[in-house]
């Protein structure tokens, strides 16, 4: 289930924010890629009760927006070597196949809404 793979991303991102350094950047970075990689499980799970079809694909655009984010706070974790590459790793690749399956998803709601609307 997709809300499965989403909170198990979460958990990852968590234990990669355990072992950034406590200093003033660690500190910052640790807490946005935390908030940020912990959003698209709750807002995934909220999509799933989604009042209409525009609701559920505005709830998906707030899933990619916070993978995206997420996506960032990653290539500054490496690029200025906060985490070891053995600490990122999968973390990075799961976040991007994330991001292609919520955008598919968004896609094939567009579409459908479309063609319903032509109907």
């Amino acid at each position: 289930m997709l809300e499965d793979r989403l909170v198990e991303f979460a958990v990852r991102l968590i234990a990669v924010a355990k072992h950034l350094e406590r200093d003033t950047a660690g500190r910052t970075i640790s807490a946005q890629l935390v908030r940020a990689g912990t959003s698209p499980a709750a807002n995934y799970a909220e999509s799933r009760s989604a009042e209409s079809r525009a609701d559920f694909a505005h709830k998906l655009r707030i899933v990619i927006k916070e993978l995206n984010e997420t996506a960032v706070w990653l290539r500054i974790v490496e690029k200025s070597k906060l985490a070891t590459h053995a600490q990122l790793r999968g973390v990075q690749s799961e976040c991007d196949e994330l991001r292609r399956i919520i955008g598919a998803s968004l896609r094939t709601t567009k579409s459908r809404a479309t063609s319903a609307n032509n109907q």
